[in-house]
């Protein structure tokens, strides 16, 4: 059985795109897994939106009901309930006009792509769950999450967290293998008490590996799962001239983004 897992698409349809040619290219899924922010800071959030909506109808029409799942990232619950990310209190001056800067950036994004929707669209983004699950044959039970399982901002399983604080994040779940999204860089950590925590890095806006798209392929057989965590070019020019061709605020945030990536 194969599990495809894609996500923090970000309204970046280029990418989005090379992921499921890849995809296609590659083997194909059994079942098929979005945990999170499809829409928001890029070119196409419509277009990312109904392009995986599309998925899911195809899956259902072919018997294959339930067999493409979609969590809700933080940004999405952004479009649907108007919230903002929090930034804790500045210290100083410079610390009060970044904050001033960043919430400038992210609401005149975020207010950009809630125009583009019509309510279908938004009710895509209304109806989606905060986790999903599914049983392996003979391996176990897998769990999707966009943060950590019960908080889609959750930051407490990156590449770095102690140990015991990243088991902790998954104390209150069963299963053997946990994947995840948020952070938007690549992760495969075996944790205390047996969980194995993935992260399978940002379709339309990796962190670490600019001009990638990034997304996992896990193949399980009896007890075991082969796990291939992908990253492949995509055509970040034309992704940043999609967002100027759309007049989307902003362009030269998101393309510093898409070229530079962020140093952690």
């Amino acid at each position: 059985m194969r599990l495809a897992v894609i996500a923090d698409i970000h309204g970046n349809l280029i990418a989005l795109e090379t992921v499921l040619a890849d995809l296609a290219d590659s083997g194909g899924w059994d079942h098929l897994w979005m945990l999170g922010d499809v829409a928001a800071f890029g070119a196409r959030p419509v277009e990312c939106i109904r392009r995986v909506k599309g998925l899911a109808d195809a899956a259902e029409a072919n018997g294959k009901k339930h067999t493409v799942r979609f969590v809700r990232g933080n940004t999405d619950r952004y479009l649907v309930t108007g919230a903002r990310p929090q930034s804790k209190p500045a210290d100083d001056q410079e610390a009060l006009d970044k904050m001033r800067k960043n919430s400038a950036t992210n609401n005149a994004a975020l207010v950009w792509s809630l125009n583009q929707l019509e309510y279908a669209d938004y009710e895509v983004l209304k109806k989606l769950s905060g986790e999903c699950d599914l049983h392996a044959p003979g391996y176990g039970y897998v769990i999707g999450y966009h943060g950590t399982p019960g908080d889609d901002e959750g930051m407490h399983l990156m590449p770095n967290t102690p140990d015991e604080e990243a088991a902790d994040a998954l104390l209150d779940r069963e299963g053997r293998l946990g994947i995840g999204a948020h952070i938007h860089v690549q992760m495969d950590r075996m944790l205390p008490g047996g969980w194995r925590a993935i992260n399978v890095g940002s379709v339309g806006m990796s962190f670490n590996q600019p001009g990638y798209a990034q997304y996992g392929i896990f193949t399980f057989e009896a007890n075991d799962v082969q796990v291939d965590l992908r990253a492949i070019p995509y055509d970040v020019e034309a992704a940043i001239a999609d967002l100027e061709a759309v007049g989307y605020p902003s362009v030269d945030f998101i393309a510093n983004r898409y070229r530079n990536g962020v140093k952690s």
